[in-house]
């Protein structure tokens, strides 16, 4: 069974900064690359940040030097630290495992002055 529970999201200013934080089942987490997703008010989903069970990372270039995404795996739960947050960076987010097609609920973030 998959379960994912995204949280840490919120309301913060122009330059801000949050940490969103995603609880996932435990039989396939350890091993398996995990990603963070965002959609926009009419725009489609897209990847943000990834990252393998050994900790290589990849991020979309709107958020590169701006977004990191770590993993703790004795907890089963995956990170994104946003900082220097801008108004684009406004959506719902979501943690995902790679390879599974499986969403939870996401976690709103809205950058706005």
């Amino acid at each position: 069974q998959v379960q994912l529970v995204e949280s840490g999201g919120g309301s913060v200013q122009p330059g801000g900064s949050l940490r969103l934080s995603c609880a996932a089942s435990g039989s396939m987490f350890s091993v398996d690359t995990m990603g963070w997703y965002r959609q926009a008010p009419g725009k489609e989903r897209e990847l943000v940040a990834m990252i393998t069970s050994g900790g290589s990372t990849n991020y979309a270039d709107s958020v590169k030097g701006r977004f990191t995404i770590s993993r703790d795996n004795a907890k089963n739960t995956l990170y994104l630290h946003m900082n220097s947050l801008k108004p684009e960076d406004t959506a719902v987010y979501y943690c995902k495992y790679f390879r599974i097609p499986y969403w939870g609920r996401g976690t709103q973030v809205t950058v706005s002055s």
